[in-house]
């Protein structure tokens, strides 16, 4: 057995350099061809090293002063106003994952995540439910699409979803830069729209799986079933479902019918302390006119608590199928907390619409870097109880390269900027008061 001396000097020779530089390489490369100039180009680079950083914060200001920039303006220039095609961009981002991530047992999965905000000038912004916060909130929601396969998992597209109150106030939509030809559109809406895109550009999956949001939708399942892919999304258990005969039933009355030989014990998959076990119950449904087969997944935990996936498949397939398709749901959640914490999805501070799209791709960009470079890290399978180590993780990984290869302003630049942000805080605070005044005087 290898030594953990034998393991340090081996890690330490692929992340000194650091070990993301040759994705981030492959990255840049990829999409060079997007920007109209080259400093823009340069720019991009410069903020995607800021993100892989262990910069506190990463929004304008300080991945300007890890840049070595005098001033934020050209990164807040690069979200905002400068030519570059980003749409195009996100086309590379889906061909980098499905590239370095493919794999036949690959699926989508679909989720989103709110984004908390003061005040009322970001786009899309409302008091509205935010699961980030558990709560009612004002903040932005985003609908993302994570390739989940057994290399890894790594966000590929994400959509803001836009209010109907400010999709009503064509005004407010205009100055925060929402193209006139943007309408409502619910979460499953969005969430469709991108498998759809997806699925026009080539990448195969067999099956998307989502929580309750996506699974009470009959319109995206109508169209998954028309695009032929496979779903197991989750359903309360008030939504009805048909039974195996023409009744519709709730689910939790379905499952109070089941005896107990209608339970299996199965695990959904290998979690963080091993095998996720529960108690699996399965429901044919009725095949569909298009030949598939529509079913009822239930769940039992330990603890008796029961969760509900409904499920089509274009054929058939064994239970075991779904299932772990049902255990693979959590991926996204992953991504959101790897982003959040590691790369700053949450930092930004952009108020406009494209900005708002660009800052989220390039953040994207990042976490796949980091994603793509923890695959290439990993050993051929082998029986984890017998591991001395467990796998390289995503933060495993920036640590190591932070403290091997660290990058440390010089202090004429720190005080520079801490001058920089001290005076552009006073004036906005002068600002403030002024309008304040204004309104207390009136």
């Amino acid at each position: 057995m290898d030594s953990l001396d034998d393991h340090a000097s081996a890690v330490a020779d692929s992340v000194a350099a650091p070990g993301w530089r040759p994705v981030l390489d492959e990255v840049t490369a990829r999409i060079a061809v997007r920007f109209a100039r080259p400093e823009t180009r340069a720019t991009a680079g410069e903020l995607l090293c800021g993100l892989l950083s262990v910069v506190e914060r990463k929004n304008g200001w300080w991945l300007a002063e890890h840049a070595g920039h005098v001033s934020p303006d050209r990164m807040q220039r690069l979200l905002r106003a400068a030519v570059w095609d980003h749409d195009q961009a996100r086309v590379d981002l889906l061909e980098l994952v499905t590239d370095r991530l493919g794999h036949p047992d690959a699926i989508f999965v679909i989720d989103e995540t709110g984004f908390l905000k003061k005040g009322i000038m970001s786009v899309g912004v409302q008091r509205q439910y935010s699961g980030t916060a558990g709560r009612v909130e004002n903040s932005q929601v985003g609908v993302f699409l994570t390739y989940a396969s057994a290399i890894g998992r790594a966000l590929v597209d994400a959509r803001l979803y836009l209010p109907a109150s400010w999709c009503d106030d064509r005004g407010r939509c205009q100055a925060a830069g929402v193209p006139e030809q943007m309408a409502f559109a619910t979460k499953p809406a969005l969430a469709l729209d991108m498998i759809e895109d997806a699925v026009r550009r080539g990448v195969r999956v067999g099956f998307v799986t989502g929580d309750e949001v996506y699974g009470a939708d009959p319109t995206l399942r109508a169209g998954l079933r028309r695009l032929g892919l496979g779903y197991v999304l989750a359903i309360a258990c008030n939504q009805p479902v048909q039974a195996a005969q023409p009744v519709r039933l709730r689910p939790d009355d379905i499952a109070a019918g089941l005896g107990e030989l209608a339970w299996e014990r199965r695990s959904c998959g290998a979690g963080s302390k091993g095998e996720r076990f529960y108690d699996w119950a399965w429901v044919h449904d009725h095949s569909s006119d298009d030949g598939g087969v529509h079913s009822l997944l239930v769940r039992r935990a330990s603890d008796g608590e029961l969760a509900f996936y409904r499920c089509w498949t274009p054929r058939p397939a064994p239970m075991a199928t779904l299932i772990a398709v049902a255990g693979r749901r959590w991926s996204i959640e992953e991504a959101f907390q790897a982003a959040k914490t590691h790369i700053g999805l949450d930092h930004y501070q952009c108020r406009g619409w494209i900005a708002w799209h660009r800052f989220i791709l390039l953040a994207m960009f990042a976490l796949a870097i980091l994603v793509i470079t923890v695959a290439c890290q990993q050993p051929d399978h082998v029986d984890p109880r017998h591991d001395i180590l467990i796998a390289l993780t995503i933060g495993e990984l920036r640590r190591l390269a932070a403290s091997i290869a660290p990058v440390t302003p010089a202090p004429a630049t720190a005080i520079r900027w801490s001058l920089w942000r001290r005076r552009h805080q006073a004036t906005a605070r002068r600002s403030h008061y002024k309008r304040r005044d204004a309104t207390t005087s009136t």
